[in-house]
């Protein structure tokens, strides 16, 4: 899962960072209003950790914005500011949640998983499609009850083809979901090929089926 944090605090922005990462999410971080502006524009996210006080604009504009592009990111209003009027022009404008400084870092996991639960996953806490049955949280995935190992990159373009299993998804929107902003712009896309290929093998017993559109990208079918 892809995460964009907007926090002009330095120190703030580094601990939520790597705590994320360490969870094994993609995590863009940005520190002001501008560049966040510019990421929304062009890049999706999963879930947006949004601070409101930013050196050069209101977070909350932010969120206007999102809105107004029809992105579906969830978000989350990161704020020292925890007046009840900023929490409720928050959850009005669409934010999912708020989450008030100073907070500890497994809050701010557990509030992430409830929000990816709740856009993705329907506020289940499995994910069953076909003889698949994943479970988010401690990120294992089985095939008619047996486990199968798979790396973190194979993890999440499994998951990122389950959350769009209606769509097709370009070649293009796979590499920046699951190795992050700019990695649109590669000479080529052989790295995702060889993920795929692993990832198709160790499905091999699964009812489902990430079918190569050429010139493309893929699409997740359910045998």
């Amino acid at each position: 899962m892809k995460i964009l944090i907007i926090e002009d605090e330095p120190q703030m922005l580094e601990n939520m960072q790597e705590s994320l990462e360490r969870e094994e999410y993609t995590v863009t971080a940005v520190s002001d209003y501008r560049t966040a502006s510019e990421r929304i524009g062009v890049y999706d996210y999963d879930c947006v950790l949004l601070d409101i006080g930013l050196p050069d604009g209101n977070g909350l504009e932010l969120l206007k914005e999102l809105k107004k592009l029809g992105k579906s990111e969830g978000v989350i209003i990161v704020s020292a500011k925890d007046s009840l009027d900023d929490r409720l022009e928050g959850l009005y404008l669409g934010a999912d949640d708020y989450l008030s400084k100073p907070f500890h870092m497994a809050e701010l996991h557990a509030r992430v998983k409830a929000v990816l639960r709740r856009r993705y996953f329907e506020g289940n806490t499995r994910v069953e499609i076909g003889n698949v049955s994943i479970d988010p949280e401690s990120r294992s995935v089985k095939i008619a009850d047996a486990e199968i190992n798979l790396n973190r990159k194979e993890y999440a373009i499994l998951m990122y083809l389950i959350t769009n299993k209606t769509r097709l998804v370009t070649k293009t929107a796979l590499a920046e979901h699951v190795w992050g902003d700019h990695i649109d712009q590669a000479d080529s896309f052989d790295f995702i090929y060889s993920q795929i290929k692993n990832l198709r093998k160790k499905l091999k017993k699964a009812t489902i089926n990430i079918e190569a559109v050429y010139g493309v990208g893929y699409k997740l079918d359910i045998l």
